[in-house]
C-alpha cells in the first residue's frame, strides 16, 4: 500500500471508530466524583464560525458534518505540511551554513577545514525541533491567547498526545523497516541520553506545578521556569555534545578501523587512526585553537566521500572518470548524512506529488573537476615560425641529424622565409660539430622545413658537450605589391632557440638519477624513474638497483618491477619500473628510497662479453684489461628519494563533493519564478535510495502516476498559495522562515477551529481529540520522515534520535510560552491563571510511565543479542514494534478512560 494513501485511510478509519464511540457515549452516563463524560460544548472558534443549528442533529447529520470535519482537516494538514515544507528548507539553508578554519600544519603548511556554524546538537533541539513541532506549540499558543488567556484542552493535549505518538508509533515503525540484517545505533548517545531526561522531566515537571505545588493554578513563577527549561535543555545537550565540564575528564575510547581510516566509536565520535594514535590533522586544530569535534565531523565525512568512491572504482574499474564522478556526487548527496529538516521536507513533497528532493536533473556535472591549464592565445592573423622540438640529444657518432622548424598560424598561402644559425655552447664548431648557417623558404601551404647539422666524431673521452641553433629575421617573400598588401605579419614564437647535446660514446658512462627526488600520485599505477647515461654511451651496462622503506612500506605502498635495468650501446636513458598501490587515502604522503648497485659492464662496443659462469660483480677475463678510467661508474645522484601523494584528481573529487554535499543546494530557492514553477510542476517519485545506484544514473525520468497527478492537484492550491513566501536565498533564510511562521500560526489557528467542531459534533472532549486526531495528522510528516531516516541513515539519530529533544521541546516552548502569557496576563487583572489538572495530570502520568519503559526497552536492545535500537532479528523487531504500539494504545485508552469517567483522575 501506498504511504500517501495511508492518511486518508486512516481519517476514513477514524471516522468509523468515532462513530461506534459516539453511539457509546450517548448511551452512557457515568459520574465519578465532579467528573464528567459530556462532550465538549460547541463554541465559536477563534476565525471559523459556528456551524448552525447545532441542537437536535439527527445520526445523518451528525455523519455528514464529522464527514465534511474531518475532509476539512485532513486538507489543512496538508496545507500545513507544504507550508511547513518551505519552513524547513529554510532552516536548512540556515543552519548548513559553514566557515573556513584555516589549520596550520607543524611543519608550516595550512588546511582549509569546513565547518558547519551551527552545532548540530543545538540547531536539532532550536530550529529543527522548532520546525518538526511548530503546529503544536502555535496551536497552544493560540488556543490560549483567543481563549481570552484562559487555558484550553486541545494545544495541551495536542502536545502530550504529539509526543506518545512520536515516541512510540514512530519507533515501532522505525524499528520494522530497517532492512534485514541490519541494525541503525544511536550516535550521540550522551545527547540521547540526556534530552531525554528532559522529555521526562517536562511533563512531570507539568504533574507537579499542576497537581502538587498548587492544585489547578499556574503561578507566573512556574510557567516562567517551564519556558527557562528550553535553554537548559539546549545547554546541556551542548555540553554532552561537546564533552564539557564532567565529560571532559571522563575516558575516552576509540574503534580502530581499516588503514588510516576513521572510525567512531559506539556514539563517540572520536577520531582515530589505526595505529592508535589520533588523527594528525585533529591534533594540529587543537593545538591551533580548533574544535574537536568540528575536525572530527570534518575528517569522518571526508572519509566518507573517500569510501565512496573507492567502492565505485573497485566496482566499475574500466568506467570513465566523468561518469564514475557523476555516480559519485549522485550518492554522496543520495545516501550521505542529512538532517531531520530534510528528511521532513522529502516526505512532504513525495507526498504531495513533488517527487523526491534530490533529482539527477540537478546535479552538477563534474567534467571541470580537474582544471585544465589556459591555453596561451595567439593572434591567428600572424604567422608564427619556432623549432619543433627545440631540444636534441645526439650521440657524437651521429655523424648528421636533421633539424625541424615549423610555421603556424597567419595566411599559409604566403611564401615565408627565416634565417638560423649555429653557436657555441660547451661544443666548439669545427672541433665537435661543423658550424652551419643558412636561410629556409616556407613555400605556400607548407607548415614544415628541415636542415642539417653534422657532429664531428673523435676517440678522445670528454663530457657531454652541447651548443645551439639560433632563428632570426623572419620575413615575408614580397612577389608584387598587390600580393605584399595581402600578406599578413610573420614573427619568431617560442622556442626560436634549440639546444643540441652531443653524448660522448668513448666511455660507457656515468650512471645517475636526473633528480635527488621525484613526486609520483598513488594512482598511477607504474610510475617510471629515468636513469641517466652522460659522459659516454659506449658498451652494454648492466645497472642493478634496490629500494629501502620510509613512510612507505613496500608490498603495500609500491613494488618494483625487477631488479636491474640494461643499457645498450649508445642508449642514454632507461627507466627504472616501479608499481604504485592506490589506497586512495587523502591527503597521503609517503616516501621510499631508491638506490643504483654498482654499474656492471656486459660488453664492449667490439663484441667483447661477459663470461656467464662468472659472479656479476666482477669483470670478465676478456674484459679485465679495461683501465679503471674506461669503466662504467655512479654518478653523484646514485639515490633519489621518491614521494606518493594522494592522486591530485582523487583529492579533486572529495573536495568539490564535500563542498557540493550540502543538501541545502538541493532545497533552496533563489527566485519567486522558480518557487512557482515548482508548484505548479508534478513529479514522479523519482528512482530513490532503495534503488540500484547504476539504475538510478541510468534510469530515463519515470512518468508521473495517476496518484502522482491526484495529490498533485489536490494540493496544487496550497503549493501555489505558499509559492508567495520569500526565497530560501533572500536575506540567508530568515525571510522566509518568519513568513513561514506567520503561515503555520494562521493555518494552526483553522486547524484548532475545526478540531474543536469535530469533536463536539461526534460527542468527543477537546483533550481526546488533541491526543488522537489532532496529533496523529501534526506527527503524519514526521513518521514518514523518519522512516526514510530509518532506512537510509548509518545512524538512528535522524529517526529516534531527535524525538525526545522534540518531545522536551514542544513543552518547554508550547507549554511555557502559552501560559506565561496566560499567567501574566491573569496577574496584572489580580486573578489567578486556573488550569484543570485531571485529564491532563493523568495523561501525563501514564505517558511518563510507558515513556521510562520504552526508553529503558531500547537501551536493551544495544546489547550484542541486538545490538543497536533500530532493526536486528526478525522477531526481536516485530517484538519490539508490537510492544510499543501496546503502550500507545494503553496511553490512549487509560487516557480516554480518565476524561470520560470510567477511572478517577488525580
Amino acid at each position: 500500500m501506498d504511504y500517501r494513501t495511508k492518511p486518508i485511510l486512516l481519517g476514513l478509519l477514524a471516522i468509523t471508530v468515532v462513530s461506534l464511540a459516539d453511539a457509546h457515549v450517548n448511551t452512557t452516563s457515568t459520574a465519578v466524583g465532579n467528573c464528567s463524560s459530556e462532550a465538549s460544548p460547541c463554541k465559536e472558534g477563534i476565525i471559523l464560525p459556528m456551524w448552525k443549528p447545532q441542537g437536535n442533529l439527527s445520526r445523518g447529520d451528525k455523519i455528514a458534518r464529522a464527514t465534511v470535519y474531518m475532509v476539512v482537516l485532513i486538507y489543512l494538514f496538508l496545507g500545513v505540511s507544504i507550508i511547513a515544507d518551505r519552513f524547513m528548507a529554510a532552516i536548512e539553508v540556515i543552519t548548513s551554513k559553514e566557515k573556513d578554519i584555516i589549520v596550520k600544519r607543524k611543519d608550516g603548511t595550512t588546511q582549509v577545514v569546513s565547518v558547519r556554524i551551527w552545532n548540530e546538537t543545538v540547531s536539532n533541539l532550536t530550529l529543527m525541533a522548532l520546525g518538526s513541532s511548530a503546529p503544536e506549540i502555535l496551536l497552544s499558543i493560540i488556543e490560549v491567547c483567543g481563549n481570552n488567556f484562559d487555558a484550553g484542552e486541545l494545544g495541551p493535549g495536542t502536545i502530550v498526545g504529539s509526543a506518545a505518538f512520536n515516541l512510540f508509533i514512530i519507533i515501532a515503525i522505525c524499528v520494522l523497516v530497517v532492512p534485514k540484517n541490519e541494525v541503525r545505533r544511536i550516535k550521540h548517545l550522551r545527547v540521547f541520553f540526556i534530552t531525554a531526561t528532559w522529555s521526562i522531566f517536562a511533563y512531570l515537571w507539568l504533574y507537579f506545578i499542576l497537581s502538587v505545588n498548587s492544585y489547578g493554578v499556574v503561578d507566573i513563577w512556574e510557567a516562567v521556569l517551564t519556558f527557562i527549561f528550553f535553554p537548559i535543555t539546549v545547554l546541556t545537550a551542548y555540553i554532552a555534545d561537546k564533552k564539557l565540564l564532567v565529560y571532559k575528564f571522563l575516558s575516552k575510547k576509540y574503534a580502530p578501523g581499516g588503514r588510516n581510516i576513521t572510525v567512531p566509536s559506539d556514539g563517540k565520535h572520536d577520531v582515530e587512526l589505526a595505529d592508535g594514535k589520533v588523527n594528525p590533522l585533529t591534533e594540529e586544530m587543537i593545538a591551533h585553537g580548533g574544535d574537536q569535534t568540528d575536525v572530527q565531523e570534518f575528517e569522518e565525512h571526508k572519509q566518507d566521500f573517500v569510501s565512496i568512491l573507492r567502492e565505485l572504482k573497485k566496482k566499475h574499474p574500466n568506467m570513465d572518470h566523468k561518469t564514475l564522478n557523476e555516480m559519485a556526487e549522485y550518492e554522496v548527496l543520495n545516501k550521505g548524512p542529512k538532517s531531520r529538516a530534510f528528511y521532513r521536507m522529502q516526505a512532504t513533497r513525495t507526498l504531495t506529488g513533488g517527487g523526491n528532493v534530490i533529482k539527477k536533473a540537478k546535479l552538477e556535472k563534474i567534467a571541470d573537476m580537474i582544471e585544465e591549464k589556459p591555453e596561451i592565445q595567439h593572434d591567428d592573423n600572424c604567422t608564427r615560425i619556432f623549432f619543433q622540438p627545440s631540444q636534441y640529444t645526439v650521440m657524437e657518432n651521429v655523424g648528421s641529424f636533421t633539424v625541424t622548424v615549423t610555421r603556424e598560424g597567419g595566411n599559409l598561402g604566403q611564401v615565408c622565409l627565416v634565417d638560423y644559425f649555429t653557436e657555441n655552447g660547451t661544443a666548439t664548431a669545427g672541433e665537435d660539430y661543423i658550424a652551419t648557417s643558412g636561410t629556409l623558404k616556407f613555400l605556400p601551404y607548407e607548415k614544415h622545413k628541415q636542415f642539417e647539422v653534422t657532429v664531428l666524431d673523435d676517440d678522445v673521452f670528454e663530457e657531454d658537450e652541447h651548443f645551439y641553433i639560433h632563428l632570426k629575421n623572419p620575413r615575408l617573400q614580397k612577389a608584387n605589391e598587390s600580393y605584399s598588401s595581402l600578406a599578413n605579419e610573420v614573427t619568431l614564437s617560442q622556442p626560436s632557440m634549440a639546444t643540441v647535446m652531443i653524448i660522448d660514446d668513448d666511455h660507457p658512462g656515468i650512471f645517475h638519477f636526473e633528480t635527488s627526488e621525484m613526486t609520483v600520485n598513488e594512482n598511477v599505477g607504474e610510475a617510471q624513474v629515468k636513469v641517466v647515461r652522460s659522459s659516454g654511451a659506449r658498451g652494454t651496462v648492466k645497472i642493478p638497483y634496490f629500494a629501502t622503506d620510509g613512510k612507505a612500506k613496500r608490498g603495500l605502498d609500491y613494488e618494483l618491477v625487477g631488479d636491474h635495468v640494461i643499457f645498450e650501446n649508445d642508449q642514454t636513458e632507461q627507466f627504472i619500473k616501479v608499481r604504485i598501490i592506490d589506497d586512495e587515502e587523502y591527503e597521503k604522503s609517503e616516501n621510499f628510497l631508491l638506490y643504483l648497485g654498482e654499474p656492471i659492464l656486459l660488453k664492449t662496443s667490439k663484441g667483447k662479453k661477459r663470461r656467464e659462469d662468472e659472479d656479476e660483480a666482477k669483470a670478465a677475463p676478456d674484459i679485465d684489461d679495461v683501465p679503471d678510467s674506461g669503466k662504467p661508474r655512479l654518478g653523484d645522484c646514485n639515490a633519489i628519494s621518491i614521494h606518493i601523494k594522494e592522486s591530485q584528481e582523487f583529492k579533486s573529487t572529495v573536495d568539490k563533493l564535500m563542498k557540493k554535499a550540502n543538501v541545502s543546494n538541493m532545497v533552496s530557492t533563489s527566485s519567486w519564478r522558480e518557487q512557482f514553477l515548482e508548484a505548479v510542476t508534478v513529479s514522479s517519485e523519482q528512482p530513490g535510495d532503495e534503488n540500484d545506484l547504476e539504475e538510478d544514473i541510468e534510469a530515463e525520468e519515470k512518468l508521473p502516476s495517476c496518484l502522482d497527478y491526484i495529490m498533485h492537484f489536490l494540493t496544487l492550491f496550497w503549493k501555489l498559495i505558499f509559492a508567495c513566501v520569500p526565497p530560501t536565498d533572500y536575506c540567508g533564510g530568515w525571510a522566509c522562515f518568519y513568513v513561514s511562521v506567520i503561515g503555520i500560526g494562521f493555518l494552526t489557528a483553522i486547524i484548532g477551529d475545526v478540531a474543536s467542531s469535530f469533536g463536539c459534533t461526534i460527542g468527543l472532549k477537546d483533550s481526546i481529540t488533541a491526543i488522537s486526531f489532532v496529533a496523529l495528522g501534526t506527527s503524519v510528516p514526521d513518521t514518514f520522515a523518519s522512516k526514510v531516516a530509518a532506512v537510509n541513515d548509518r545512524y538512528a539519530d535522524s529517526s529516534i534520535g531527535n524525538v525526545t529533544g522534540s518531545n522536551a521541546v514542544n513543552v518547554f516552548l508550547g507549554i511555557g510560552i502559552a501560559w506565561t502569557i496566560a499567567a501574566i496576563y491573569h496577574a496584572s487583572h489580580g486573578n489567578k491563571f486556573y488550569v484543570n489538572p485531571g485529564d491532563l495530570a493523568m495523561s501525563v502520568t501514564v505517558f511518563c510511565v510507558m515513556a521510562l519503559l520504552a526508553i529503558a526497552i531500547m537501551m536493551l536492545r544495544r546489547l550484542p543479542v541486538v545490538g543497536g535500537e533500530l532493526g536486528g532479528p526478525t522477531k526481536l523487531k516485530y517484538a519490539t514494534a508490537v510492544v510499543m504500539i501496546i503502550f500507545w494504545l494503553n496511553y490512549l485508552v487509560i487516557s480516554s478512560l480518565v476524561t470520560y469517567c470510567y477511572i478517577p483522575g488525580f
